[in-house]
């Protein structure tokens, strides 16, 4: 078999050393023929007519040689596409809009799919993906949904599940890479040793951490990704035993992971372990919550829900020693075990589906829209087909015509798709689609061009068939005269025409108003108040090192020199710190109790959001003050323990508005009054993770120097366009610190921006498919209504002659537009209501029946729709019955 295929391949791209050949070999043998003649003695004129009257007509014998080779049907196949090509030609009008078409739809099919296929659809890149889980605490009644796990629930949960074959954890950070004077702020995993052992890998060189490397004492080593490797050491194989700085310490080289290697959404380029202090795996830090995460792989043979019972079993046996369990039990505690890669891209997966629903609908608008051009083209050669069939054209052979000529159509519409479904997967970075889980994945690969040449392929075969059969089928009914110039068309031709242009309409209908939604929930989160400043306000974020800031007064002392200097440089109205602003990604929450609060039946202790602040921070962000006063830098250098609170925690704890003066302890226990916190000053709310997070969760900010972490962020106001401050706060922490880069700047107004993406980008491509939508159906009952009219000249013209006016005749096609029109929306306000359903995880603050944008639906498609019928029966009326007669 592979032998005769590289022969046909062979001989068809070496045709003329091909035909040369066999016509020798054909000459060799007749002539070899005539000498065995001559030598029986047959004379030598005789021998050669016997020669060729044995072996027949050359021309079939050679035919025969290409039949056997295989290479007749490739001829046959190349003079079908002859054929198709030149008939093609004769109609470029219907030709190039079919064209466009399928390139549009098919190409906005291949781009969305490829999102779909690189987040959604491909496993991820380990050894039986599907056994790996993730493995999280939730406490649902205290606000904390995701809390991810602690350091002591690795530690217990670490051989004590026996559904599980290996169980990891990681935590992602950031680091300060390099020599002094010349450091960089890299992306860094913290992980355990079994970790890589859980995903299936190994390292590509080296050896994995082990349980001596996670002592915090200890933990000075480091695994490179292949991408570090490479660009920091030149791929040198002899890395190992090499030392790195980082954070102002030496770790040594111990391992390079594979080039294939990647994690999640992770941007990490060096691990490192995920050390700790034996007093942080203690028991009564089971609940501390972190950023620290737990992945698990199932045994073989073991179940999701077998580990969810075993792992419910075992929480249940280490609480009965809790002597808080009482009140994590109240929380709603409980561990989840869910598929990781499911998790993961879960916010992302309704957007997605929808989306791509979206461009099937469009594409199948498309496919109708083609569907009804190619009809009105064959009603064009009805007369011809009729006449090939009378001279002897086999009905097989007409049929095979016809779906080698659409099947070339949609060939080369297909291969414009796929280029421009390359160019649009480009594009989607400019929507954001980096930001989104597994977002920087997406590629255009082989099979998603391979999908969109199949499907064009298929979709080409499926009209000429249906095309094909419907035209075979006209001709035996009589419809070379019922298609013919001089009468209308026939009945059953007008109902298919008229049904594509209801079914585009109700399509169209459907994307429209999906669109319409998905637009008016976006304008809704943009005209929500983030509660914030969000023009002339930047942040920045600073990691201090351990090693040059080992101490919460030399932190508080770079808090101080930052906030002079920066302060001093022109351009800024205010400057502070915290260690987290709004919409940072970073959305951890921690426990609070406030003196004398009594727990109503079901409440619970409840996360907030909680920040230290030092500084101008208030002013800086544009918080506004409700009641009291600000937290100040003298705060943070003084020993009253003071703080402010949002006004949706002065809210939930005090709803009679006395919240100044009250005591909070940080967290879930009362403890003396020398550690309590005085409420001094009430701000507004901010939206902390989420422009769309309705939950009043509530935030406390103290003063930094009793919350001190060292990782900081500068958050500064400014009198100039913020991004223009950028190098200027860069350059200005640098001078203080040459170790210290300045990462993350951005406007508050580009955290909001990032933060919308995945209501942002559904949005504007519904919006750009829609609009394709309009467009295409504004074609399709131009066209229809159009051919009507040059089907039925010869009525129009006898009418006219006996007296019917313009008028009359243009209300006959408007009111044929108007039929169309109210059974296509007819049938699109039901799918708008199944589409609106559909769309509910998405919408915010939007029903999904909107009677305002389904009156504005109807309006454009009215519009649209109209506009193109108005045209052909202007065209109609203005239709003069001497000319239409005469044409006739």
């Amino acid at each position: 078999m592979w032998k005769r295929a590289v022969s046909v391949v062979r001989a068809l791209t070496r045709r003329t050393q091909f035909e040369d050949s066999m016509t020798e070999e054909v000459r060799f043998h007749l002539e070899q023929y005539a000498a065995d003649r001559r030598r029986a003695g047959v004379p030598e004129q005789e021998a050669l007519r016997q020669a060729r009257v044995a072996f027949g007509s050359l021309d079939v014998v050679m035919d025969d040689c290409r039949q056997a080779r295989g290479l007749r049907l490739v001829d046959d196949l190349r003079r079908e596409l002859a054929y198709a090509a030149r008939v093609l030609r004769k109609t470029p009008g219907i030709t190039i809009t079919a064209l466009a078409t399928l390139a549009l739809c098919l190409g906005a099919n291949l781009t969305i799919f490829a999102a779909v296929q690189s987040i959604l659809l491909r496993p991820l890149p380990f050894p039986t993906p599907d056994r790996l889980m993730l493995v999280f605490n939730t406490y649902p009644k205290a606000g904390v949904p995701d809390d991810g796990c602690s350091i002591t629930n690795y530690y217990e949960r670490r051989g004590s599940i026996a559904a599980f074959a290996a169980l990891g954890a990681y935590r992602d950070g950031n680091g300060i890479i390099g020599e002094a004077g010349s450091t960089e702020r890299e992306w860094i995993t913290q992980v355990s040793p079994d970790f890589l052992a859980t995903l299936g890998i190994a390292p590509a060189m080296g050896r994995a951490f082990t349980d001596d490397d996670m002592l915090r004492e200890s933990a000075r080593v480091v695994i490179l990704t292949d991408a570090y490797w490479r660009q920091h050491f030149n791929g040198d194989r002899a890395v190992l035993g090499r030392s790195i700085r980082v954070n102002g310490f030496r770790h040594t080289v111990i391992g390079v992971l594979p080039a294939s290697y990647r994690f999640l959404s992770s941007k990490a380029r060096l691990y490192f372990p995920l050390s700790s202090s034996l007093e942080d795996r203690g028991p009564d830090r089971r609940h501390w919550g972190s950023a620290t995460h737990m992945i698990a792989r199932l045994k073989p043979a073991a179940t999701l829900a077998a580990a969810q019972a075993q792992i419910d079993a075992h929480n249940a046996a280490m609480e009965r020693t809790n002597p808080k369990a009482r009140m994590i039990a109240d929380a709603g505690f409980r561990t989840i075990v869910t598929p990781l890669h499911a998790h993961h891209v879960a916010s992302i997966r309704p957007a997605l589906l929808l989306v791509q629903a979206g461009a099937v609908v469009l594409l199948t608008i498309g496919i109708v829209n083609l569907a009804n051009l190619l009809m009105i083209r064959m009603s064009a050669r009805t007369r011809e087909l009729a006449i090939r069939q009378a001279i002897g054209a086999s009905r097989h052979r007409v049929l095979i015509e016809l779906v080698v000529e659409t099947s070339l159509l949609t060939a080369v519409g297909g291969s414009i798709g796929v280029g421009l479904g390359a160019a649009g997967t480009r594009l989607l970075a400019r929507f954001g689609a980096e930001h989104l889980p597994l977002g920087a994945e997406i590629v255009f690969d082989a099979r998603v061009a391979s999908l969109g040449f199949v499907a064009a392929l298929g979709i080409g075969i499926a009209l000429g068939l249906i095309v094909g059969w419907y035209s075979l089928r006209q001709l035996e009914s009589g419809a070379l005269q019922g298609e013919s110039r001089t009468t209308t068309a026939s009945r059953a031709a007008q109902r298919l025409r008229h049904g594509f242009v209801v079914a585009q309409i109700a399509l169209a209908f459907i994307l429209l108003s999906g669109a319409s939604l998905l637009a008016l929930s976006l304008g809704n989160v943009m005209a929500l108040s983030p509660g914030f400043a969000v023009e002339r306000t930047l942040s920045g974020h600073v990691s201090l090192p351990g090693s040059s800031y080992p101490e919460g007064a030399s932190i508080l002392t770079f808090a101080e020199r930052v906030l002079q200097n920066v302060g001093a440089t022109p351009g800024v109205r205010f400057v502070g710190l915290a260690t987290n602003v709004p919409l940072s990604g970073n959305d951890i929450k921690s426990a609070a109790r406030v003196k004398g609060h009594t727990f109503r039946p079901g409440e619970s202790l409840r996360g907030h959001y909680s920040y230290g602040v030092d500084g101008d921070y208030f002013s800086a962000m544009g918080l506004p003050l409700r009641q009291g006063r600000y937290l100040t830098a003298s705060d943070s250098r003084g020993s009253t323990r003071v703080c402010v609170v949002d006004e949706d925690f002065a809210r939930r704890y005090w709803p009679d508005g006395r919240a100044l003066g009250q005591r909070i302890f940080q967290g879930s226990d009362e403890g003396p009054d020398t550690e309590a916190f005085t409420v001094v000053g009430v701000v507004g709310a901010v939206k902390q993770a989420d422009m769309t997070e309705d939950a009043a969760q509530g935030a406390i900010y103290y003063p930094l120097s009793f919350r001190l972490d060292g990782e900081l962020f500068i958050v500064v106001g400014t009198s100039v366009p913020p991004e223009t401050f950028a190098s200027t706060l860069q350059r200005v922490v640098r001078r203080l610190d040459p170790d210290l880069p300045v990462t993350d700047i951005q406007s508050m107004d580009t955290r909001i921006a990032e933060s919308l993406v995945a209501r942002r980008s559904p949005a504007l491509l519904a919006g750009i498919f829609s609009s394709l939508a309009l467009l295409l159906t504004a074609i399709g009952t131009y066209g229809v209504l159009s051919y009507a009219v040059s089907q039925r000249r010869r009525e129009i013209g006898l009418r006219m002659a006996l007296g019917a006016g313009p008028r009359k005749v243009q209300r006959q096609f408007l009111s044929m537009g108007w039929t169309l029109l109210l059974t296509g929306v007819a049938i699109g306000l039901a799918g708008a209501w199944a589409t609106g359903h559909a769309l509910e995880s998405l919408l915010f603050r939007v029903p999904a029946m909107h009677g305002a944008t389904i009156a504005a639906t109807i309006a454009v498609m009215t519009t649209v729709s109209l506009t193109a019928c108005l045209l052909p029966a202007r065209r109609a009326a203005r239709m003069s019955p001497m000319e239409a007669l005469a044409d006739e």
